[in-house]
């Protein structure tokens, strides 16, 4: 997501601490472990192969796939199969107990948490924004204040060339063209960060399509995941659609400025998403929204990502599972701005640690 990196992560730890209150397709990967301090370790991890499962959102999905190559490339009698399937068929699939862990942007609701046997524990590995890139032959620059884009995927707005789109761009040559929607298809976290900020800001998307992580949407076409949604939007001019910001840096799409809870014109970055997130809590169970920041400088739409752990673990596979977890938190953090994430600050990683160390090891367990 980002490219300055050391003076953003300076400022993301500041604007960050108090987060805490310091002072659909697939993809597979595989992966290895690491020591406690992130390295590799010098005893092995497992005595012998394990290999272990997940699925889930496809929001973090280039991050997850890269730290499993890398965690292989240490220890390579251990597989990580990693599938993109979507924050809701993830979640499906973890209830059913067919993986060792899931992945989900949209944590899981009290009623999905029940369904678990033996409980959840809900791990944010890391952040980042959703953003609304487009496709408009001649516009490179494009503001958008929060009742336009709200809606822009409404229907209510279908020209480009809109006088209140025009009204808030100056000077930019808008076309004559019809606005086209691309949203997703499938269960989506990536959605709901999204329609849950839209339902934030309007009366009329929160009394209408809602909240959730699939909604009927107004208009527009649906794309799996969003690598699908990126490719509807680099394919077809004229189109908008709401993805994750590492797919749009890595596709150059371009993305729109969103105008904030305090009037201001944002466009992604690590510190206008580490605003975002600073006035945010992090609870016991590690799940927290900032639907519509108010910070001058926060960009206005970015979540944490949840990877969802068990509670319990037979002795080799919650072994290799807490050690891949370590090794997320610590080296894979390094390159989490690179391919276009929010690195977690010190002090989140410290209770992602604290919530890991309660996972129990039990002959009888399921995975």
């Amino acid at each position: 997501m980002f490219i300055v990196r050391n003076f953003a992560l300076v400022l993301m730890a500041a604007a960050l601490c108090v987060f805490t209150g310091c002072g659909d397709s697939s993809s597979s990967s595989s992966g290895g472990s690491s020591s406690s301090t992130g390295g590799s370790s010098a005893t092995p991890v497992a005595s012998g192969p394990v290999k272990l499962v997940g699925a889930g959102a496809s929001f973090p999905a280039p991050l997850y796939e890269q730290w499993f190559k890398d965690y292989s490339a240490k220890h390579p009698n251990i597989t990580i199969d990693y599938q993109s399937v979507g924050s809701g068929s993830g979640i499906k699939q973890f209830i059913e107990g067919t993986t060792d862990f899931g992945a989900s942007d949209a944590a899981m609701k009290p009623e999905e948490i029940d369904k678990v046997e033996g409980g959840v524990y809900l791990l944010p590995m890391t952040a980042g924004a959703v953003v609304l890139a487009y496709n408009v032959p001649g516009v490179t620059e494009l503001k958008l204040p929060q009742d336009v884009y709200v809606d822009m995927f409404l229907g209510k707005i279908t020209n480009w060339n809109d006088a209140r789109i025009a009204k808030a761009n100056p000077g930019v040559n808008l076309p004559d063209m019809k606005i086209n929607i691309a949203h997703r298809a499938d269960g989506s976290g990536t959605t709901y960060v999204f329609t849950q900020h839209l339902s934030a800001i309007s009366d009329a998307w929160k009394n209408g399509p809602g909240t959730g992580k699939k909604v009927d949407w107004p208009t527009g076409v649906g794309a799996p995941k969003n690598d699908g949604v990126t490719a509807a939007i680099k394919q077809t001019p004229g189109t908008i659609g709401y993805i994750e910001y590492g797919y749009s840096m890595h596709a150059g799409l371009p993305v729109a400025a969103l105008q904030n809870k305090s009037g201001n014109f944002i466009k992604p970055g690590p510190e206008t998403s580490a605003a975002a997130l600073a006035s945010a809590v992090l609870p016991e169970n590690l799940i927290a929204w900032e639907t519509n920041p108010a910070g001058k400088d926060a960009y206005p739409i970015v979540s944490f990502t949840w990877i969802l752990a068990h509670t319990s673990y037979k002795p080799e596979t919650g072994k290799v599972f807490k050690d891949m977890i370590e090794y997320c938190l610590t080296d894979g953090q390094k390159i989490s701005d690179k391919l276009g994430y929010i690195p977690l600050p010190q002090n989140v990683v410290d209770k992602v640690r604290a919530k890991v160390n309660l996972i129990k090891f039990s002959a009888d367990a399921a995975h």
